[in-house]
This record gives C-alpha cells, structure tokens and sequence, in this order.
C-alpha cells in the first residue's frame, strides 16, 4: 500500500516497520520507519560507508511509543548517489537531512547517530546521541591544502576510470567477505543486515549499491577552531557514547588525540554527558542492548511533550 503526502511516501511491510522515500532534486532518500504516526519523532543517522540497517537491531529495543525515522545517507544503501562530478562533503548531507526534515513536517526532534546538523538548526534539535562519534572531524590548518587537493584528484582519477572500468560483479559471499576485511568492527550477523540493503542484485551476481565516491577524500574540510565554534551553537542535551575498542582507537597522532579530547571536553562544559562503554565501532549493532537502556533513559528525561495538534498532524508522515 503506497501513501503519499508532503513529498514523503511510506510502503507498510510489517506491523511495526515501513520502508520510506523522500524526494530531492537529484532523486531519492529512502529509508525506514519504526513506530507509531504520533510517536515522539527521533532521527537515526547512519555513519560513512554503512545504511540505515545499521539500526535494525537497536531501534526494536528502544520504547515502543517513539517513531524512529532512519535514512540511508545519498550515495549509501537504496538511496540516489549524487549528480557525475558532483562531491561527498558532510554539509552535503546536512542540507539533505533538511530536506528530509522538511518532508516529514517535524518541528522538534531528537537525533541518534552521527551528526553536525543540530549545530546549523539548534532550534530544531532536543537531543542528541552520539554513537562512538565526536560530532566532528577537524583538519589541521597545516594539512587543509594537502587533502582537498587530494580529494579534487581523486576525482579526476575517478572520473577518468569510470567509462574504462565495468562495474565488479560478487557473489553473496565474496561481498560478504569483502565488507567483513574492510569493517573488522562488523560481527558476521551484522554484515549481513548491512548487507539488505548493500548489495544489488545483477545479471552474474551482486553489486554494491552505494557510490563508491564517498571513499575518495572530502574537500570541506573544518579546523579544530571553526569545530569548536559550531559545537558552542549546540542548544541540544547530547549524549557521546564511546566504544572502548572503537573510534578513538583510529586517533594515534598526537595532534588526533588533542582534536578528540578538546571536543569532548567541550560537550562536558555544556553539560553533556560522555560514556564508554564496552564494544567496538558498531557496538549499536553488534550488541546493542549495551547501549539501548543507556540511550532509552536519556532521550525519555525531560523527553519533550508532542501532543499539540500542531505536531501530531505533523508526525502522521
């Protein structure tokens, strides 16, 4: 069953969850839908290279009543990849998080994932989770120059081989494999889940359905500096949950590990909350009922009212 309203369209596939597209200029964002109509409206990103399935084992454990919207990311899972010669860049994906905002008519919501959007709309944003992510990444001044440099000749490169190159067919399990060697995080059940929504099918096997330049390297770049600013623009309750064998783990530049604690010295200044727990990179996937409860008390105090009629008709997306 098909409902379209606002630009949103909703396909109903169990009793609980329902995949959703969102229009945008250069196709789709697609994604799914726990919850009920009315229920407090959360957004779930995803981080880079996965898709919305990343959410698939956390979201059944958290309360019933919230309605859990999850995208996949333009360029990730069953969304549209952008325009030829079009770059990745994470303001990119802010400004369509808008637009999927926008669609959805959501005044106010919480977000779970990884995100800087809640810095360019504070007023939109109650909470925010951070699941083994800072919120940022800044660049070293120093080494700005150096790696847009490298991101505009990677895609020249990319370019340039594209029309050469045939796409690369797998078999299930060769792609398994190949998502398993590039994210040692991923359990085997999680790759698979990953994978729902990772792989195309094809004449000979499978494909990769997300846009293989979200690997070259991403020319907007932010300072520590602009960073911190942006963080200071923060109106949400944020909550960082960290892995011990996760993110930070990749930080082992001095540099690296100054960027990562200032940052998180600067959620604690407004009051934020940051955890470690055990697990690793995926944690929220691999074993997420490490961090439901966690998350759950969090988002649920001070959990704002969302009975006006105003936002009910507007979560009835």
């Amino acid at each position: 069953i098909m409902q379209t309203l606002k630009g949103v369209r909703h396909l109903m596939t169990s009793a609980t969850m329902k995949q959703c597209q969102s229009s945008v200029p250069w196709g789709e964002i697609r994604g799914k839908v726990w919850g009920p109509d009315n229920g407090r409206p959360i957004l779930c990103l995803h981080g880079w290279a996965d898709n919305c399935g990343t959410f698939n084992t956390l979201i059944p454990l958290l309360p019933k009543e919230w309605k859990c919207v999850a995208v996949d990311m333009a360029g990730h899972g069953l969304s549209s990849h952008r325009p030829p010669g079009v770059f990745y860049s994470f303001p990119a994906y802010v400004a369509d998080i808008r637009r999927v905002i926008g669609a959805l008519q959501w005044k106010r919501f919480s977000i779970i994932g990884h995100s800087m959007g809640d810095a360019l709309y504070p007023e939109m944003v109650d909470s925010v989770v951070l699941l083994d992510s800072y919120g940022f990444l800044p660049t070293d001044t120093k080494e700005l120059h150096t790696v847009i440099r490298q991101g505009f000749e990677g895609m020249l490169e990319f370019e340039k081989k594209k029309d050469e190159k045939k796409e690369k067919v797998y078999t299930y399990e060769n792609a398994l494999m190949r998502l398993l060697a590039a994210n040692p995080s991923l359990s085997e059940q999680s790759a698979h889940i990953l994978l729902e929504r990772g792989l195309a099918q094809v004449e000979g096997g499978v494909v990769f359905t997300r846009d293989f330049r979200i690997n070259l390297k991403n020319v907007v770049r932010v300072s520590l500096e602009q960073s911190l600013e942006l963080q200071s623009r923060i109106q949400a309750r944020v909550l960082v949950v960290l892995a011990e064998e996760g993110f930070e783990k990749m930080f082992s530049e001095p540099q690296q590990k100054t960027f990562t604690s200032t940052l998180l010295q600067g959620y604690k200044d407004q009051s934020g909350m940051v955890v470690n727990v055990p697990g690793d990179h995926h944690v929220h996937l691999n074993t997420p009922e490490t961090v439901a409860q966690l998350i759950a008390d969090f988002l649920q105090k001070e959990a704002p009212s969302h009975s006006t009629a105003e936002d009910t008709q507007a979560a009835k997306l």
